[in-house]
Formats: C-alpha cells, sequence, structure tokens
C-alpha cells in the first residue's frame, strides 16, 4: 500500500525527507510528515481505498497520536465495531491500529489479521514500531547513535547508515522503555508440533477437510478482495495462483464484474501457456507480458536493486516478476499471488523426499517463518517498484493457522500421493483436471527466465575471483552466478550486512 519512514531520539527532518524521496516508488499519490513528540513520521501513499483523510501520516481524536501505516488490516470492521465509542476519523484500515495500541497497549497487536508495518508516536514522547507476524509488509531499522531511524527499504537510509540495518523481526513491536517484544508468532505455539495420524498416504483424505480446505481459501482471497480500485491476480498457470484466480473470478462474476490476469514468460514457456489455459477456463481478461533473453539480461542490475537480494533462486524469479508487475500496474492497483501455498501444503520439489510426517511439519515451520526475507521480500519489492500492491491470500493468518493443524501426513507426497493432493482434492471441479493436476515448476523455470540468465552471469565470473571473493558474506558465496548478483547488489544497495537482513535458499 504505502512506503513508510521514521526517526525516533535526535530528529533530522531532512534526512527524513530523503528517505521518503527514495520511497517515492512505493506510493506516488501522496505524501506526508509530521514531528510529534521525540519522533518524525513520513509516508508514501498507493491509495487503494477511497476514503476521505486518508492521507497520512494518521491522527487520533485528540492530536495525542500519530501514527504511519504501509499494508492492508483485513478485519478492521470488526476491530472497528469491537472499540465501539472510539471517534474514527476515517474509514482507513490503518486506523484501527491507533485506537487499538492506545486503548489497550500493544499486546492488541495480536488481534490484526493482515499486512502491515505500523509506527505510532505521541506528544508525551511515547513510540511504538510494530511488524505483522508473517513479515508480509517489510520493516528495518538501525541505531545511529541516539537516533533510531525505520524505514520499508533498505535503500531509503542514507548512505552512512546502511552498515547498521537490521531486519525488524515480523511479529513484533519496540518501544523505547521496554525494548524489542513479540506480540505474535507467524506460526501460532500450538500448531507448531505435527498432529498425529494414522493416516497412509494414498488412502481417501477425510471429506470434511476437503471442504474445509476449501472454505477457508475462500473466505481468505474474497477478504483480501477489499478496496475501491480493480483487484488482478499474477497467474502462473500453476495450481496455486490458478486456484486464487478461480476464487476470485466466481467473487467478482457475482458482483457483475470480471477479474483481470496476468502471466509473464518468453515466447512459448510452459508458464504462459498454462496460464493461457486456465484464464481460458475461467472466462477471465488475460493479459500477457512476453519477454526476450535481452529483455531479461538487461534488467537484471534493476531488479536485484529492487529486491535488495542476491541469492540466485530469489533473482531469477524476480526478474520476470519484476517485468510483470511493471506490465500489471497499467491495468491494476492491487493483485493476489499465490505466494505461501507451498510452504503451508508441501508443494516443493525437495519436499517429496520427506517419508517422515513429524520431520515433515518441522520444515513447513521453518519455510514459513523465512518466509519473510526471501520470497516474501521478492514479491514486495518487484510489485511496489511499481507502485503495485501484492496481496497473499495463503498467507492470511487464519489459513496458515488452519493449515498447520492439519496432520502432516495428509500432505506426505509418495508414489500413490502427488505433492498437494489434499489442496487439489479441495478443489476438484474448479478447475479442468490436467490444470488442477498441473506438475509444480519453480516461477524461474517455469517463465523462462533460469535459462536465459544462469549462464552468462556465471561465465562473467571466473572461478579465481569466486575463490578470491567468496567470504565477503556468511554463509559464504555459493556460485559464480551468485557472486555477479552480489557485486550489483554491493554496488547499488550499498554496505549493507546480509547476515543481519537478508535471507538465503539452502542451495543456489
Amino acid at each position: 500500500m504505502c512506503g513508510i519512514a521514521a526517526q525516533y531520539g535526535l530528529i533530522d527532518a531532512d534526512a527524513g525527507g530523503r528517505m521518503l524521496e527514495r520511497l517515492a516508488h512505493r506510493g506516488p499519490d501522496d505524501d506526508g510528515c509530521v514531528t510529534v513528540g521525540r519522533a518524525w513520521l513520513g509516508h508514501r501513499r498507493l491509495s487503494i481505498v477511497d476514503v476521505e483523510g486518508g492521507h497520512q501520516p494518521l491522527a487520533g481524536p485528540d492530536e495525542r497520536l500519530h501514527l504511519v501505516g504501509n499494508g492492508e488490516v483485513y478485519n478492521h470492521e470488526a476491530i472497528r465495531r469491537k472499540l465501539g465509542a472510539a471517534t474514527f476519523r476515517t474509514s482507513s484500515d490503518n486506523e484501527v491500529a491507533l485506537h487499538l495500541v492506545d486503548r489497550e497497549g500493544p499486546r492488541c497487536l495480536a488481534e490484526m489479521n493482515g499486512m502491515f508495518a505500523f509506527v505510532i508516536a505521541g506528544t508525551d514522547g511515547s513510540f511504538l514500531a510494530a511488524r505483522d507476524p508473517v513479515g508480509i509488509k517489510p520493516l528495518y531499522w538501525a541505531f545511529d547513535g541516539e537516533n533510531v531511524v525505520f524505514a520499508s527499504e533498505m535503500a531509503a537510509f542514507d548512505p552512512g547508515v546502511r552498515d547498521r540495518i537490521e531486519a525488524f523481526p515480523p511479529g513484533h513491536y519496540w518501544t523505547p522503555e521496554r525494548g524489542l517484544l513479540r506480540f505474535a508468532s507467524a506460526v501460532p505455539d500450538d500448531a507448531r508440533e505435527n498432529r498425529p495420524s494414522t493416516y497412509v498416504p494414498g488412502d481417501p483424505l477425510p471429506p470434511r477437510a476437503l471442504i474445509e480446505v476449501r472454505a477457508m481459501l475462500v473466505d481468505a482471497v474474497e477478504r483480501q478482495m477489499m478496496g475501491d480500485v480493480p483487484v488482478g491476480v499474477f497467474l502462473s498457470g500453476g495450481l496455486d495462483s490458478s486456484l486464487v484466480a478461480a476464487i476470485a473470478q466466481n467473487h467478482l462474476l457475482e458482483r457483475g464484474e470480471r477479474l483481470k490476469t496476468f502471466a509473464v514468460g518468453l515466447e512459448g514457456s510452459p508458464d504462459l501457456l498454462a496460464a493461457r489455459a486456465v484464464a481460458k477456463h475461467l472466462a477471465t481478461e488475460h493479459h500477457e507480458r512476453v519477454y526476450t533473453a535481452e529483455e531479461a539480461t538487461r534488467s537484471l542490475p534493476d531488479v536485484v536493486a529492487a529486491i535488495e537480494a542476491f541469492d540466485p533462486s530469489l533473482v531469477r524469479s524476480a526478474v520476470p516478476n519484476h517485468m510483470l508487475a511493471e506490465f500489471t500496474a497499467q491495468h491494476v492497483k492491487v493483485v493476489l499471488t499465490g505466494e505461501g501455498a507451498d510452504e503451508l501444503f508441501a508443494g516443493y520439489e525437495y519436499m517429496r523426499e520427506f517419508d517422515d510426517a513429524d520431520e515433515l511439519h518441522r520444515e513447513l515451520v521453518r519455510s514459513v517463518e523465512g518466509l519473510h526475507n526471501l520470497n516474501l521480500q521478492r514479491c514486495d519489492r518487484v510489485t511496489m517498484a511499481h507502485g503495485l500492491e501484492a496481496r497473499v491470500p495463503f498467507l492470511d493468518r487464519e489459513v496458515i493457522d488452519h493449515a498447520l493443524r492439519l496432520p502432516a501426513a495428509w500432505k506426505l507426497a509418495s508414489a500413490r500421493q502427488p505433492e498437494k493432493r489434499l489442496l487439489r482434492e479441495a478443489f476438484d471441479g474448479w478447475l479442468p483436471h490436467e490444470l488442477l493436476w498441473r506438475d509444480k515448476s519453480q516461477f524461474g523455470d517455469g517463465s523462462g527466465a533460469a535459462s536465459v540468465l544462469t549462464q552468462p552471469f556465471a561465465d562473467s565470473i571466473s572461478q579465481s575471483e569466486l575463490e578470491a571473493e567468496r567470504h565477503q558474506t556468511r554463509p559464504a558465496l555459493r556460485t559464480r552466478e551468485e557472486l555477479a548478483y552480489f557485486r550489483i547488489f554491493r554496488e547499488r544497495v550499498g554496505d549493507v550486512r546480509p547476515e543481519r537482513t537478508l535471507g538465503r535458499f539452502a542451495t543456489a
């Protein structure tokens, strides 16, 4: 939705203004700032909901508290009803955080279902920064002497501060008095252990479980279609985005509207062809961005700068995503994606190797908790680079909570049970059989990016250069391709310390 910047301690409004300028792409529609108490708050706005007073910073009814926020609170209407007597100045979903914290304190942040990063400051010197439990929306901070600085992206910070930047941890809030405290986790504590089951992969799955999974995801997609602007779907033709598109199309058809879907790939690439087939079946208004190998290699330095990362798998998938987002932003301001389904329903190829349900569940928990500085970082950056907001219904807190309470035995792959069978059977009849049961491919592979990026960038680095430079990061750089991307990262993002800010996949 937006980009935010903030300072606490020794205020430097000029530095704050520079930070907002570097975040202009995240909020091209409006900007604002305020000095309150011991804090400076800044905001760049992307208009998703047409509300009177949607301009930020938002102020409480007595001007005592101010807030800047990035993201959406999907259950804001329920929270408004609960607060009752609170005097709301706007219909902005972000405003509920201001009143909740004022009335009940920061622990109440756990009540919000959404993706968000908030900073709240008071005239009495109070200050709070918080990030959603999954880490869908980004937030970084740096201690600069007596000043603490916050921003939505690392490149927003002044260069002299970048070596001190750290990722603000998901599900935490910070106050000067109490420090950093957790208010919620991506995975609820009572869902961290696998639910025992005597189920044998290949046996029939419980019909009621299939109904509940379907209802859960339908509710999440419809909940995340809130707003006053058209909502589209990134459609790769794979299972996850196809299901999101099917649900969204059904929802819009009931309102007499039609879904816009968007796909990207090299001419003739598997994702492009599969997305075309899904769109035809669903009768969506389908748009394609066909790119060339030359466009992919030429755009890569800008993509590395945009995603602020250098992991090869992340970069390869980000290149087509970045081009798709630029194209999609010409048509809509919000897109839904299929991010998170593989982490909840064991969709990755390497997960097929698990034959122990408890071990698989532990891996699913680990992968969900690691999303914030890998796939979710890519998802946020490639879209917000073009003033486009991405929403991830599979990572709705209610979906995560439900999916990780299901026995992991239901998710084990075997000769008799393909990966994500649970999800596929839950939506039997929603898509043609050949699309519902299509094998998964990584986005960078299915769109064709991996085939045109890996070798040219690996060939630009010699093995001796890799040996000489691999220990610039912890863990060490693994391949010549990764070193090529890391050099671009250093040049474009600066002296950020990767071990404090970034995730890396297990293999390059």
